[in-house]
């Protein structure tokens, strides 16, 4: 990993410092600079890790003690330094296939090669930091993935869901969808069917602020998606997702939420809206990552469902048995590097294979 460098603008994300391993240290003390001339400083007993972001929404986010997590966005920040008993540290590059350029966050895949017909979103507000990040691909004018976490910090219910859907007008407008292309939609094939707007990060785990809810219903987050799925099987492993998330030994749950753009994984019917049409995906998946920071580990799982307009229980299928993939399996099916951002041999280790006893253990045992 390159040296963390006084100036701010020249830190390229010490993620090793976010997923430390056994030869690396904690610095001792981290100290930012805000525009407003305030100084705020960290010791080694108030938090546990950080992580520095280039070039994103926010600079410098700190895990705390107490569970919870401050965000220093990069618009408030002119400054960061660490300091490791009293001087800067190196930080070895153990990280072959990471993000280079901006998506560094553990919960990140890996962006995609063309980055002229694909483009990176990321949503944010001020108190909470981000919200969600999704890679938006022009040439399918669709959602390639959705990414963010789940912790204490964002796990509160202090609002209702706001229900107002927006188009993202951070995409160009020749590429993004837009209202009018879920209008009164049809299936090309079949007039008897319609699509949702398919919540990849879902209202209900953003209800902390008003703010974080409105942005999940941008439809950069949305796939078309028939009810019975939007509503059945999928809102089930939601729920399970949350209910992972709030495990007392999880301390971060990591993301990923997507449905299938390539041409061999699109049904063959289109949405057809009052308004241009969509793709439909084949099929949903998530990858989640669970680290626990009293022990340093991770866990991590691949959920894939086939996207159907009949009803399906998650109960009646075995419950996640039947669902469930390796993150390698997941990344083959897909074509997508998930979890890139973690060093190669936690990565190696943790894709490869899942435990299904934990994950039933951790909110996904059928009820």
């Amino acid at each position: 990993m390159r040296k963390y460098i006084f100036a701010f603008a020249l830190l390229l994300c010490s993620l090793s410092a976010m997923a430390q391993t056994q030869t690396q240290e904690q610095p001792d003390t981290v100290i930012i600079t805000l525009r407003n001339g305030n100084e705020v400083r960290y010791t080694s007993d108030q938090f546990d890790r950080i992580q520095v972001i280039f070039n994103l929404h926010y600079g410098v986010k700190v895990y705390l003690k107490n569970g919870k997590s401050k965000d220093y966005l990069a618009s408030q920040v002119t400054y960061a330094k660490y300091h490791q008993g009293g001087q800067g540290g190196d930080i070895t590059d153990n990280n072959v296939n990471r993000n280079r350029y901006r998506a560094k966050l553990l919960e990140y895949p890996h962006l995609a090669a063309d980055s002229t017909m694909n483009q990176l979103v990321i949503k944010s507000t001020s108190k909470y930091g981000i919200t969600l990040s999704l890679e938006w691909s022009y040439a399918d004018k669709a959602n390639r993935w959705t990414c963010y976490e789940l912790h204490d910090g964002n796990l509160e219910n202090n609002v209702d869901r706001t229900n107002t859907f927006y188009e993202d007008t951070e995409i160009p407008a020749k590429y993004r969808s837009t209202l009018k292309n879920y209008k009164n939609n049809k299936s090309s094939l079949d007039a008897s069917k319609s699509f949702s707007r398919g919540h990849l990060c879902p209202s209900a785990d953003r209800l902390c602020s008003t703010d974080q809810n409105k942005q999940t219903f941008f439809l950069s987050n949305m796939q078309p998606q028939y009810q019975s799925h939007n509503g059945g099987l999928w809102n089930t492993l939601e729920d399970r997702v949350r209910q992972c998330a709030e495990m007392s030994d999880i301390d971060t749950l990591y993301v990923v939420k997507a449905a299938t753009i390539r041409a061999d994984q699109l049904l063959p019917e289109k949405c057809v809206g009052e308004e241009g049409q969509l793709i439909v995906p084949k099929y949903f998946y998530m990858a989640l990552l669970a680290y626990n920071k009293s022990t340093n580990e991770y866990k991590a799982i691949g959920i894939w469902t086939e996207h159907k307009s009949t009803t399906e229980s998650y109960k009646d299928n075995k419950g996640l048995s039947h669902y469930a993939k390796s993150i390698d399996d997941l990344e083959e099916m897909t074509g997508i590097d998930f979890f890139c951002n973690l060093p190669d041999d936690i990565e190696n280790s943790v894709e490869s294979s899942f435990d299904l006893n934990y994950w039933n253990n951790h909110g996904f045992a059928v009820k």
